[in-house]
């Protein structure tokens, strides 16, 4: 294994209002998903400044907004598809890297710390979410075959991508299972598992906006 210290990778959609979160709209308005978005990866991040990581690093789709503290170098997405945005993130990061996304807010610095550890002996760390996809991914050496025609945002993308390290012949670490905040009824799971975050106080206040045509469904 590399001796080199593992960097944190975060790839993110700055929030925008119609870019963000667009599958909680409805019930949610567009502002509403993307103040949602906002404060999601504004956990993340902040669990990201706790953990012990000398490198951190945000691949980001957008500009950066008042949003992002110091502490990250910033890196533009580039790629097509996620698959390609994926492979890209840790060529032009560097490897070893853990890469996490921002849809998983209740994410702490132990489960950061622990998937950053399993990089010493394993060539890939893999952390599946509920809905059948990954909150995380880590990987010893950049390698596009890992990515390469993988089906995103499907309900198989986890077992296809599990599949896929495995078949590349890669010792993996496997994180625990998180749920994404994909819908509405994830969002207020998500909310409820991790009281104290940014995230379930913007939930709170999505809630319980006044509405035109009754309350959020």
């Amino acid at each position: 294994m590399s001796a080199s210290s593992p960097s944190l990778l975060v790839i993110a959609k700055a929030p925008r209002p119609g870019r963000s979160k667009t599958r909680l709209c409805p019930p949610c308005t567009p502002r509403e998903a993307a103040d949602l978005a906002e404060a999601a990866l504004s956990d993340t991040l902040t669990a990201c400044l706790a953990s012990s990581v000398a490198r951190r690093v945000l691949v980001l789709d957008g500009e950066p907004g008042e949003w992002l503290p110091d502490g990250f170098e910033v890196i533009a997405q580039r790629g097509a598809g996620l698959e390609e945005r994926l492979a890209a993130a840790f060529e032009d990061a560097g490897t070893p890297a853990l890469l996490v996304g921002m849809d998983t807010p209740q994410v702490t610095p132990e489960l950061l710390e622990a998937g950053l550890a399993a990089l010493a002996d394993h060539d890939a760390v893999y952390a599946p979410a509920e809905d059948g996809g990954y909150w995380a991914i880590g990987l010893q050496r950049a390698d596009p075959r890992v990515f390469e025609n993988i089906p995103m945002s499907e309900d198989h993308t986890g077992a296809v991508q599990l599949e896929r390290l495995e078949d590349l012949g890669l010792s993996i670490a496997v994180l625990p299972e998180l749920l994404d905040v994909d819908t509405i009824a994830a969002a207020r799971a998500v909310a409820a598992a991790a009281p104290h975050t940014r995230f379930a106080s913007r939930m709170a206040a999505v809630d319980q906006a006044p509405r035109d045509h009754g309350v959020l469904a």
